[in-house]
């Protein structure tokens, strides 16, 4: 299927493009933008990226990660309601968790995360899920839809998987209860500015295999303004890259996303951001973890 121009290649001027059976990175763009509550702009991300990543170096300071093979999808349909958006993400997820790639999604509001879950609890069982955000997302309906952004990580522990927030910042006080009681286990911004990451991030007990979904307003709006609710206090740049290289370290990778960009017209800077993040998790993937 050709891909709209709006929707290059990853990294498209240094990538020689290798067959896709021969790739372990697979990027799925999804335009999807249905229930965003403050700043829009969230459908215009993932070509946003794609547009960005052809000024990338192929070079990521240490290797070269494209090396290891990226291909690029057509973008997702996401014209209709939640269950068939997440639907089709799921099954675009399927059949490459079967032949041992790794997806990579760029949304897109936060709710993109569900469908590559639903593939990995299809594939996979119960996962670990690795979060990095301002928010919790912990919150069981916000505005009347339970498939809003705002309630990702609750579904995502609705279907089993266990949950390991970085960077909260903002969150309501029924979800800080529920995150109490369930628990969620978590390294808050606060407690991250204090105390720095620890050498052991995730806890001893946690799921050899994991997803990394890495929303934008995570990192601090003085690096990432392109997002529709910024809130000081994120993480900088090398502190992301801590985490998840940490994150990722010894673990089987079932994928990852980019979420929550909402570009801002002549901010290149948050676009290509977006896309360097992107392309230096999968070089971390390619030489911490435990690979298919």
């Amino acid at each position: 299927m050709e891909i709209p121009s709006a929707y290059p290649f990853f990294l498209a001027s240094e990538n020689p493009g290798n067959a896709p059976e021969n790739c372990l990175f697979h990027v799925i763009p999804v335009p999807w933008e249905a229930s965003v509550s403050y700043g829009g702009g969230t459908a215009k991300g993932p070509s946003a990226i794609l547009k960005a990543s052809e000024q990338l170096e192929r070079f990521d300071g240490v290797d070269e990660p494209a090396r290891l093979g990226i291909w690029t999808h057509p973008p997702v349909a996401c014209e209709s309601g939640p269950a068939k958006v997440l639907s089709r993400i799921a099954s675009a997820c399927q059949g490459l968790l079967a032949q041992y790639h790794i997806p990579v999604l760029l949304g897109g509001e936060h709710t993109v995360t569900l469908g590559g879950l639903m593939a990995a609890k299809e594939r996979f069982g119960e996962i670990g899920v690795v979060q990095i955000d301002a928010h919790a997302d912990l919150r069981d309906s916000y505005e009347g839809n339970p498939y809003s952004h705002a309630c990702v990580m609750r579904r995502a522990l609705d279907m089993g998987h266990q949950v390991f927030q970085v960077g909260i910042r903002a969150l309501s006080s029924e979800e800080a209860d529920f995150r109490e009681a369930f628990p969620v286990r978590h390294l808050d911004a606060a407690a991250l500015a204090l105390s720095g990451i620890p050498d052991r991030l995730l806890p001893e007990d946690f799921p050899e295999r994991i997803w990394l979904t890495i929303d934008v307003d995570g990192l601090d709006p003085s690096i990432m303004p392109a997002t529709g609710t910024p809130v000081p206090g994120g993480l900088s740049w090398y502190q992301t890259l801590d985490v998840i290289a940490k994150a990722v370290s010894g673990r089987k990778i079932a994928g990852f996303d980019l979420v929550e960009l909402a570009p801002i017209e002549g901010l290149h800077h948050a676009d290509f951001l977006a896309a360097h993040l992107a392309y230096q998790t999968m070089g971390l993937i390619g030489r911490l973890s435990r690979l298919p």
